[in-house]
């Protein structure tokens, strides 16, 4: 088990829908994604960042490529730390699986005091998500097993509604299954995700809602309809105490020039 670096809060880093391509000058409304990706992991290591632990919370592809995660593969590299992934609604899990390898593929780990549990929402052909009776038997055994451990739950899916019209409808379907079971676990701190490409940050009795930046381009918040908005790439950061106390915040790479295309009606 890896363990964080003493006298020090346990440091997480999240990188959210990259949508990362296979040809490297491949774009999403006019930014090129691995430019876009490789500004917000030069703010990282630029704001004096040094994690203890990655999550990657999917659409880490655009197109589902092998040569699209070994992208990823390459650029988390830099990081001297486990990196964990987790499948989004543009990613190939069994493609993905292969690339993320027996240690980013883990759906649970327990690190620096805390447990965390990586669910797969993603359902295959479809933008929504849904967690399988696999992954709710998952959620519900490992929350059982460790009542002790204060537990941040990650999926790509917002288990929420977040203002959002054509979000709202693309969400997590089956919402009310996974509550049912986190509800009953105090233990639970935070529920990470991506998909809604903007930073949003809630409580639901005890628990952090909290979403984040895509590493590429936005959404415009609070739309009834697909708009984008021309804000920079971003990234999350934790720290997280052993006795459940956690600090986050939402770090943008604000020097990185791009064009997006303000007037696209989806992606």
């Amino acid at each position: 088990m890896t363990q964080s670096k003493p006298n020090r809060p346990l440091q997480v880093l999240q990188l959210t829908d990259p949508h990362l391509m296979a040809d490297p000058h491949g774009e999403l409304l006019g930014v090129n994604t691995r430019d876009s990706l490789d500004a917000v992991i030069a703010q990282v290591q630029v704001d004096g960042r040094e994690p203890d632990l990655i999550l990657a919370t999917g659409d880490l592809a655009q197109d589902s490529s092998a040569e699209a995660y070994q992208v990823l593969t390459d650029r988390l590299a830099q990081f001297a730390c486990p990196a964990l992934w987790l499948p989004g609604n543009h990613d190939d899990a069994v493609v993905l699986g292969h690339a993320a390898g027996a240690v980013g593929g883990q759906k649970q780990l327990v690190m620096g005091g805390w447990q965390f549990l990586l669910l797969d929402s993603s359902v295959p052909g479809h933008v929504h998500g849904e967690l399988s009776d696999r992954e709710l038997a998952f959620l519900e055994r490992a929350l059982a097993r460790s009542p002790e451990l204060p537990t941040m739950i990650a999926l790509h899916h917002h288990p929420v509604d977040v203002g959002s019209r054509w979000m709202d409808n693309i969400g997590l379907r089956n919402r009310d299954a996974f509550w049912a079971i986190v509800d009953r676990f105090p233990q639970v701190r935070v529920v990470l995700w991506g998909h809604i490409h903007q930073p949003l940050d809630q409580q639901r009795g005890d628990v952090r809602l909290l979403a984040s930046p895509s590493t590429c381009i936005q959404f415009a918040a609070g739309s009834a309809d697909f708009a984008v908005a021309d804000l920079a790439p971003g990234y999350r950061w934790f720290e997280l105490h052993p006795d459940g106390a956690l600090a986050t915040d939402v770090v943008r790479a604000e020097n990185f020039e791009f064009s997006i295309d303000l007037d696209s009606t989806g992606y």
